[in-house]
C-alpha cells in the first residue's frame, strides 16, 4: 500500500481520535489536557499505535490511560462510523512524554539564560571603567 496513503490515513485516524476524546467520551477517568500527538496506521491497516500526551501526575496519566484503553471499542466504532475504510483499526494507545520534555527542556534553558546575561552585563561593565 503507498505510503502516502498510510501518512493520510493516519492524520485522519489522529485528528477524529483526538475529536472523539475532546467531545464525545463521558468518562470521568478521561479528563484534563490530552493531546493526541501522533498515530501511525499499520501498512494492513489492522492496528493503529496513537500516542497520547497527558499534562498532569504520573497517578493521573495512568488514570487517563487506563479508561481510554476501556474505551478504545466506543472509539474505534466512532472512527469506523466517521472515516470509511475496509478495516477499522484496533486501536492502541501510548503515552507520548514529548511535550512534557521540551516543558523541562526550556525551563532549564531559561535557568541558564539570565547567567549568560550576568556574564555579559559584567564584561560591559569593565569596558566602561
Amino acid at each position: 500500500m503507498s505510503a502516502n496513503r498510510i501518512m493520510r490515513i493516519s492524520e485522519e485516524v489522529r485528528k477524529e481520535v483526538s475529536d472523539i476524546i475532546q467531545n464525545d467520551l463521558k468518562d470521568p477517568r478521561i479528563s484534563g489536557m490530552i493531546s493526541v500527538t501522533k498515530a501511525t496506521v499499520t501498512n494492513d491497516m489492522r492496528y493503529a499505535k496513537i500516542y497520547v500526551s497527558i499534562l498532569g501526575e504520573t497517578e493521573s496519566k495512568k488514570r487517563i490511560l487506563e479508561g481510554l484503553k476501556n474505551a478504545s471499542g466506543y472509539i474505534r466504532k466512532e472512527i469506523g462510523q466517521r472515516i470509511n475504510l475496509r478495516y477499522t483499526p484496533e486501536l492502541i494507545f501510548e503515552i507520548d512524554d514529548s511535550i512534557e520534555y521540551g516543558i523541562k527542556i526550556s525551563n532549564i534553558l531559561k535557568q541558564i539564560s539570565p547567567k549568560k546575561d550576568e556574564k555579559t552585563d559584567d564584561r560591559s561593565d569593565d569596558n566602561n571603567k
